[in-house]
């Protein structure tokens, strides 16, 4: 299979780790729950890890590997205030102020 496009996902967070296993077939993801998320890949894409905190998303369909990317996104979205969480590689977060004392 010849990848033509590509999705790296940046996980942000102490302790947030991921790794894919049997050729790429499965992702686990530990986002701080008591528990490992676990996703089974679609058939036209591929996932490798590049050492625990990013994540690349591939395959020859476009339409499924951004979706499936999507997926591992909402698995743990970007937080506003500290910036944790799992967010595209060129995606910005823009943060916001936290409460302020008097």
């Amino acid at each position: 299979m010849e990848a033509k496009f590509f999705r790296f996902l940046k996980i942000v967070g102490v302790g947030f780790k991921a790794r894919a296993e049997s050729e790429g077939r499965l992702l686990y993801l530990k986002l701080g729950y008591s528990h490992e998320v676990e996703l089974t890949v679609p058939p036209a894409v591929r996932v490798f890890c590049f050492k625990n905190n990013v994540v690349c998303c591939t395959g020859i369909d476009k339409e499924r590997v951004h979706q499936f990317a999507a997926a591992v996104r909402s698995c743990k979205p970007p937080e506003v205030f500290k910036g944790k969480g799992i967010m595209y590689i060129d995606e910005v977060i823009k943060k916001k102020e936290g409460k302020r004392s008097k």
